[in-house]
């Protein structure tokens, strides 16, 4: 018998549809994963229940799925003109009418997800996603790239309070430190390809300062956060909270160490001290309203 062609018929088998796989990847996986974690560990250190957690984390899920699809979707020419790889749509892995398709029905689930949370919080949430979609079809590329940052990442804990035991208000701190870290999250994104981005023509609010000055920038909200979430509940912080900023002021500010002596100083010391930001958020679970 004739095996030669066996190893050929396994790999068929085993081997995922490229188009399946290329619109996996052009959903911007990592950002959805974290973003989709952080807001379902949140509604767990709040107290919500499972299937309230479930609600709320779908919700968060397919906004941002949508988001990571309009991305890739409306970004492909650019992208494939730039010469940029790694990216599916670009690559020609996945059709870009696919990826569209992709991110109006992760869009329209949202909405009825989101809807499902209650008028008040699902209006929160949607406009978040909505500034999130401005952003990728227009707001990238001006002065005011950081807003849908805020208002995407302040919302996030809006939505988990809204679902709470008698849809609770917020407390102002939790939202001030959630744009705080959308703000980050923004300059922390953009820095490593400032350059490339330049090139191709986009000038958001960090290719506007440049990378010099974005680096600098970039431990300053992620410090106001760690200040806001320390000082911003009532009662006094105790000694851990005075170690905590002790400890992230120079964790963050990493930036500082001349490039040539360690180009990644900046994003480590960012990524460093937002995780202290989220491990204190998630501390601050149950009084977040």
């Amino acid at each position: 018998m004739d095996t030669t062609d066996r190893p050929q018929v396994y790999e068929s088998v085993t081997r995922p549809p490229r188009p399946a796989v290329g619109l996996a990847l052009s959903c911007h996986p990592g950002p959805v994963a974290a973003v989709t974690v952080l807001v379902v560990a949140l509604s767990v250190s709040s107290g919500l229940g499972g299937a309230r957690c479930v609600l709320v984390g779908g919700a968060v899920l397919t906004g941002q799925l949508s988001v990571g699809w309009c991305n890739d979707a409306f970004d492909a020419r650019r992208d494939a003109a730039a010469g940029r790889r790694g990216k599916p749509v670009a690559d020609g892995v996945v059709s870009r009418s696919t990826v569209w398709q992709a991110a109006f029905t992760a869009l329209l689930l949202c909405v009825a997800l989101s809807s499902a949370c209650g008028p008040v919080a699902g209006a929160v949430h949607l406009a978040g996603v909505a500034a999130a979609w401005m952003y990728n079809l227009k707001l990238k590329t001006t002065a005011l790239s950081w807003l849908p940052y805020v208002i995407g990442f302040g919302g996030l804990p809006v939505l988990v309070a809204l679902n709470m035991p008698g849809h609770p208000w917020p407390a102002w701190w939790v939202v001030t430190a959630g744009a705080l870290l959308g703000v980050g999250a923004h300059l922390g994104d953009v820095l490593p390809d400032i350059d490339g981005d330049l090139a191709a023509g986009s000038r958001g609010l960090p290719q506007r300062l440049g990378a010099s000055r974005t680096r600098m920038l970039l431990p300053v909200p992620l410090v106001a956060a760690s200040a806001v979430l320390v000082l911003g509940p009532a009662g006094p912080p105790g000694w851990w909270g005075a170690l905590t900023l002790a400890a992230v002021v120079p964790t963050a500010f990493a930036g500082f160490v001349p490039r040539r002596t360690w180009r990644k100083a900046a994003l480590a010391g960012a990524v460093a001290a937002a995780s202290v930001d989220v491990a204190l958020l998630l501390m601050r679970g149950t009084s977040i309203a």
